[in-house]
């Protein structure tokens, strides 16, 4: 294998690996977005509004601090009784669940 093979492997693999990260965090910030969504009550499509509205909060800037800042403040907003470690606890938890999701897919 020549060196420009290798290098066009690299290549091929960082796009692969930088596409499936780009999907597991949507599907990870759609199933926060419908987690929190039945915490403040909300069913069907209004619960589907809220989990694009957390899907779109995180393209505000890189990271998951958008997402948070987002989702706790509308948690907030509803009384709900939720610390910002047990969001982030469970937004890791999602990570876990959305990347197990998209490996059996």
């Amino acid at each position: 294998m020549s060196f420009s093979d290798r290098e066009k492997a690299f290549e091929d693999k960082f796009k692969h690996d930088q596409e499936l990260q780009f999907k597991v965090e949507v599907r990870r910030n759609k199933l926060v977005g419908l987690w929190a969504a039945e915490l403040m009550g909300m069913k069907g499509p209004e619960a589907d509004d809220y989990a694009r509205e957390v899907i779109s909060a995180d393209f505000s800037e890189p990271g998951i601090e958008d997402v948070v800042r987002k989702v706790f403040a509308d948690l907030q907003e509803k009384n709900i009784d939720l610390s910002e470690h047990r969001l982030r606890k469970k937004i890791e938890e999602l990570t876990a669940t959305a990347k197990h999701q998209l490996m059996s897919e």
